[in-house]
């Protein structure tokens, strides 16, 4: 079978909608993997996941890969198709800043490595947590971030600290070179245009929960999931 070409058509820039919805497609395909079935259709991932079969078309093409009419997709090609548009083949490694509860739960969540993100190391202002080691990773001080980030070639760093905290970490992270910040503190930070910033805004989506379930409740709203975008 002749190599899919993974690039040739996949777009500049992809709704986030849709990026949102590729590693729940993914996630549904390895199911499908374990139970060695060869190939699979728009309407079939559709119907699986509750989703209009031509959302699922315009999603996958953003791939490049092309289906077949009658056939679908080779099951193995599609997985390899969002793998390698999302990124997660290219092991990619981070620094994590902020040693507490969140980042200790990050530092401990082995699926990260099967999404193509590696962390190598903690880092902490807290003498107390620093020199300890959290699920085999360091806990570093944090005056060695910058330091580190240029000499190991990282490109990625996962913000954990609180609020107060967060822009300067920001900072030492782009000083270092950093060129992708993933942010769980609950401020905007303000960097670099061209740094990549995606704030994981928990309390956003504890607040928008809370409002759905208590419309629930009350009779004023149905339950539905916001996952797919």
């Amino acid at each position: 079978m002749p190599p899919v070409d993974l690039h040739h058509s996949a777009p500049k820039s992809v709704p986030e909608p849709t990026l949102r919805r590729l590693p729940i497609y993914h996630h549904y395909l390895k199911t499908l993997e374990a139970f060695d079935k060869y190939s699979v259709s728009c309407t079939d991932i559709g119907n699986e996941l509750k989703l209009d079969p031509t959302q699922v078309r315009k999603d996958l093409e953003t791939t490049g890969i092309v289906g077949k009419p009658r056939v679908g997709y080779v099951l193995s090609d599609l997985i390899g198709a969002i793998e390698e548009f999302l990124g997660w083949n290219n092991l990619n490694e981070a620094f994590l800043i902020g040693a507490g509860s969140m980042g200790a739960a990050l530092l401990g969540y082995r699926k990260f490595e099967d999404y193509g993100l590696n962390i190598l190391a903690a880092f902490d202002s807290d003498e107390k947590k620093v020199g300890r080691t959290i699920h085999g990773k360091p806990v570093l001080p944090l005056g060695k971030l910058a330091n580190l980030a240029q000499r190991m070639h990282v490109r990625i760093g996962i913000i954990t600290v609180p609020a107060a905290a967060a822009q300067e970490v920001a900072e030492l992270l782009v000083a270092g070179g950093i060129r992708a910040i993933w942010n769980f503190a609950p401020v905007r930070l303000r960097v670099d245009e061209r740094v990549i910033v995606h704030n994981e805004d928990l309390y956003c989506s504890l607040a928008a929960l809370s409002r759905q379930l208590a419309g629930v409740i009350h009779g004023t709203a149905k339950g539905r999931s916001t996952e797919h975008g």
